[in-house]
């Protein structure tokens, strides 16, 4: 399998939401470290689990950052899940070929007209 690409994982998590939102925290947190002179934090967490029996995994990402302040600091976190396929090119949000696995020749076997 080959690895899978950071920036279109990233950019494929709920839609394109997740890296709106990773963006947004990021310039935030970056703004009060700035405006403040105190440390912030980002923290992206993914958790997989895989989806029943098939060839996909449900990826649970957590944005969870810390932004300063002048007086202490502002937390804010967003979880949600994302289901991708499991493919030779690594995860991604579609299959190469979503109905190729599906049946086995055992399960639906074709048999010849008369």
């Amino acid at each position: 399998m080959k690895p899978t690409d950071p920036g279109e994982f990233i950019a494929n998590l709920n839609a394109g939401v997740f890296a709106n939102q990773l963006g947004r925290a990021l310039s935030d947190v970056a703004a009060g470290v700035i405006d403040h002179s105190k440390k912030g934090k980002v923290i992206v967490t993914f958790d997989l689990s895989q989806i029943g029996e098939t060839h996909q995994v449900e990826v649970t990402h957590k944005l969870d950052f810390e932004t300063p302040t002048k007086r202490g600091k502002k937390r804010e976190d967003t979880t949600l899940k994302t289901p991708m396929f499991v493919t030779a090119n690594g995860l991604q949000l579609f299959a190469d070929n979503p109905s190729g696995q599906l049946f086995t020749d055992k399960q639906a076997p074709v048999t010849a007209r008369d």
